[in-house]
């Protein structure tokens, strides 16, 4: 995505945002980030890091340790001096990116007035604040397609082609949900008990559609899994980014496999019983400079790339108490998500 295309999204968000290049200086700013400061995005533009007022040289060096060490820096209860006589409060994150001209994102998470947990359980990463402007972006065409796809099946009676319409429908549908939700997130839909089989099939049959006879999409299940408590529209979305993810690096076969795994470590938590979903492919792999920072927000390998496939599905996969990895080299990729049948709550796999 350039930064062109990227502009009018950012602008969608009301995340205080600073785009920077490889030199540390502002290449853009957001309309956010303008509004709470009072200035203009010509105010911005080229500004080095270290001249922002207050803040500037304690940034500059964390941008630097960024760009060095490929891990997100974060500076709490951060103090901005945009003019003189102005103060502004925030956490600040910045996070390293491959976009172009766009080496680094600095966000400006305000609130940190708020106790430190409060602060950290509140604070909103750049993929969340990326996907609600994507989300502003796509509702309207979603509407239209969905509408085209319910005109098109009143006139088309052939067994065959209603059935690719009926996909159309149901898939659009999906993502209209799924939009609406990163619109209006709070309160988050209740989980409910899914067979995870029925998810990675539905994955299966959609990534079928996409890559035609292109490449195969196998099938390694374990039919004694028991069920799930999650958001089957939630777990399709992520699974069907890591198919996607495969078929982009040319991938010739997918395989989906699932299994059941004993005293699970997630995060700092051990788990009695997890699921474990593995996308398997024979694909290019993840280049080695790109591996470290593949899950983030915005990384990507191909020019084309959005970046938010993989973080989506490690943001999915957190939603769920679970985690997401890899593993990569050329010709063998697997991605793996792990999700925990016993939750913090105290319930119990059944």
């Amino acid at each position: 995505m350039s930064l062109t295309d990227a502009l009018p999204l950012l602008d969608a968000l009301s995340l205080p945002l600073l785009l920077l290049d490889r030199e540390r200086r502002i290449v853009a700013p957001n309309a956010a980030f303008c509004a709470w400061t009072g200035a203009g995005a010509r105010r911005w533009s080229s500004v080095a890091v270290r001249e922002l007022g207050g803040i500037g040289p304690a940034l500059d060096i964390a941008v630097q340790r960024c760009g060095e060490e490929r891990q997100t820096q974060r500076i709490a209860n951060a103090v901005f001096q945009p003019k003189p006589d102005l103060d502004l409060r925030a956490d600040v994150v910045c996070t390293a990116v491959v976009n172009g001209e766009v080496a680094f994102a600095i966000e400006w998470h305000r609130g940190s007035d708020l106790p430190e947990a409060e602060r950290a359980a509140a604070l909103p990463n750049a993929l969340a604040a990326t996907l609600k402007g994507l989300a502003h972006e796509v509702r309207n065409p979603l509407a239209g397609l969905r509408g085209a796809a319910q005109l098109l099946a009143r006139r088309i009676h052939d067994v065959d082609a209603r059935r690719y319409i009926d996909v159309i429908d149901a898939e659009t549908q999906r993502l209209a949900d799924l939009v609406e939700r990163l619109l209006d997130p709070h309160p988050q839909r209740p989980f409910a008990a899914l067979n995870i089989h029925d998810v990675l099939e539905r994955v299966r049959n959609l990534a079928e559609a996409d890559a035609g006879w292109s490449a195969r999409i196998t099938r390694d299940y374990d039919p004694s899994l028991p069920e799930l408590q999650g958001d089957r529209d939630r777990l399709i979305q992520a699974v069907l980014n890591l198919v996607r993810n495969a078929l982009e690096a040319g991938a010739n076969e997918v395989r989906l496999r699932s299994r059941a795994e004993h005293g699970v470590v997630i995060g700092d938590v051990t788990h009695k019983l997890a699921l474990r979903v593995d996308v398997i492919d024979d694909g290019r792999g993840i280049p080695e400079a790109l591996a470290p920072r593949v899950l983030l927000p915005l990384v990507s390998g191909r020019a084309e790339g959005s970046g938010l496939g993989l973080a989506l599905a490690q943001e999915i996969a957190r939603e769920h108490g679970g985690g997401l990895s890899f593993s990569s080299r050329p010709g063998h990729t697997v991605f793996t998500l792990l999700l925990p049948y016993e939750r913090d709550s105290g319930e119990n796999a059944p």
